[in-house]
């Protein structure tokens, strides 16, 4: 079980790699132009992910900063998002590499952000649906180039295991 939540966290990093390099060269008027994507633009896609990240990690860890609204923008300026992406996602597969098979197949709680409910869960559901979220979001951000003329990014799961990162897990 470990292993193919640690692909998923590889992948994660990989797919946001790709997606961070094709956004690189948009300029503020493109990266904030809300083109009709679930979060408007691609600035909100993009800090959507990582505010919804930060409040799973947690959610599973009980540590770091998480906002108390998943539509927030945690940055406005494309260099410091990228770099809190990158920290983001090195904690993912930081924590995924600490985690046992046992401690994959127990139970978590959390608040939700809501309602204030909690609810107690297995971990490996909500990480099916961590990384989930996460391939969604980037479909949608993908589509935001589409809107913005900019070329596609590949970011298909299966064309990361033919890659040298994902190689192990093909």
């Amino acid at each position: 079980m470990k292993q193919h939540f640690m692909m998923f966290a590889t992948y994660n990093q990989w797919a946001n790699g790709r997606l961070y390099d094709a956004v690189a060269d948009l300029g503020e008027e493109e990266l904030g132009r809300d083109v009709g994507a679930f979060f408007g633009s691609m600035l909100g896609t993009l800090n959507q992910l990582l505010a919804v990240d930060r409040v799973w990690m947690k959610r599973f860890t009980g540590e770091g900063d998480a906002p108390s609204n998943t539509s927030a923008i945690l940055y406005r300026a494309l260099p410091a998002l990228k770099l809190a992406r990158e920290a983001e996602d090195k904690r993912i597969l930081d924590w995924m590499n600490g985690m046992s098979d046992k401690a994959l197949a127990g139970r978590f709680s959390y608040t939700t952000l809501t309602d204030m409910r909690t609810v107690s869960q297995r971990l490996s559901p909500a990480l099916g649906h961590f990384f989930n979220h996460q391939t969604h979001h980037r479909g949608q951000a993908h589509m935001v180039l589409t809107m913005l003329g900019r070329p596609s990014v590949p970011l298909d799961l299966m064309l990361f295991q033919r890659s040298e990162e994902g190689r192990a897990y093909a």
